[in-house]
């Protein structure tokens, strides 16, 4: 006896077929996308700072937001009129509900090509912050807090792990 044909209409007989095309994903791409082309027409060099944050315990300091995938430094841009040490204090308040109680120290200055040609990215290492409560999450950030530098989160952005072994001694490349 032969089995019956379906039209395929049946749901329980349907197969979801796999798309491969994420739209959140390209969404956040796009916003991601727009947010530097309006830097560029208003701003033709952008200018960013990125911070390596660590707590009395060692842990580093990483975020992951809202419009981008992985785990990253804490920073963002610095707008006109502020300062970059400004911005610094002012990045690692918004994204951790952090506070330096060390003065922070230069680590690098980088061209971020990932980006466009015109972003460039001044790197702070903040040997010693203070978080007075937990960084809930937000429009920006999904998740935040702090990690032993030898058991970083899945998805931690590989410039950050590349910033992480120059602190401890690799070669420092000028790209981010």
């Amino acid at each position: 006896m032969s089995q019956p044909k379906h039209s395929g209409t049946d749901p329980e007989l349907r197969q979801a077929e796999p798309t491969g095309f994420d739209l959140r994903r390209l969404a956040r791409r796009l916003r991601l996308r727009l947010y530097h082309v309006f830097f560029l027409v208003r701003r033709p060099m952008t200018l960013g700072v990125r911070m390596l944050a660590f707590d009395r315990d060692g842990r580093v300091f990483l975020v992951r937001h809202t419009y981008v995938s992985g785990w990253h430094l804490p920073g963002g841009g610095v707008e006109p009129g502020e300062t970059v040490l400004q911005a610094v204090e002012k990045e690692l308040f918004e994204e951790g509900n952090l506070t330096l109680v060390e003065a922070p120290r230069l680590a690098g200055i980088y061209l971020n090509r990932g980006a466009s040609r015109r972003d460039h990215v001044v790197l702070y290492h903040c040997a010693l912050v203070a978080q007075e409560r937990a960084k809930q999450a937000d429009r920006e950030i999904a998740e935040a807090g702090f990690f032993d530098v030898d058991a970083l989160p899945e998805g931690t952005t590989p410039a950050t792990r590349k910033r992480l072994a120059e602190l401890n001694g690799s070669e420092a490349s000028p790209y981010w």
